[in-house]
């Protein structure tokens, strides 16, 4: 798995978003690109806006015991895999702003740095390793990206 805190890796993810362009068309998948970068911005607005609510008890323990694993381990998303709700994208969005958006979020996680984030707790699996942090990251730009053909 790449490291997207390493500069040189953001700068790689940053290149692959500019290659789209607002006709851009997945390979699979119901969204088009811009709900795409709308998409990829929800794991940072858990991360950095009070957006979304914090699963309760029960839900956390569904999504920490079931979930977990398949977000932060090395085995790659399946095409057309389900999604959580909050990372549902059924509204227009503008290519553009959200283009911006999610650039900027790349850019302040690698600013922020690997320590920033080991052992930090995350909205919905508790305390994650450093490891587990960049998978999570990575794993899931890399995945839309491919979708999109770059």
């Amino acid at each position: 798995m790449k490291n997207v805190f390493d500069a040189s890796v953001t700068n790689e993810i940053i290149e692959r978003i500019n290659n789209l362009d607002n006709s851009s068309k997945g390979l699979w998948g119901k969204m088009d690109v811009a709900q795409m970068l709308a998409h990829c911005c929800v794991t940072y607005e858990f991360i950095y806006t009070d957006k979304h609510p914090k699963p309760n008890a029960f839900n956390r323990f569904i999504l920490k015991t079931f979930v977990k694993k398949a977000v932060v381990g090395d085995k790659p998303y399946k095409k057309n895999s389900p999604t959580a709700p909050a990372f549902l994208i059924k509204e227009p969005k503008e290519f553009n702003s959200e283009k911006e958006r999610l650039i900027d979020y790349i850019t302040k996680t690698q600013e922020l740095g690997s320590e920033h984030f080991n052992n930090k707790e995350s909205h919905s699996f508790g305390v994650l390793t450093l490891k587990e942090w960049n998978t999570m990251f990575y794993k899931h730009l890399d995945h839309h990206l491919t979708q999109f053909g770059v």
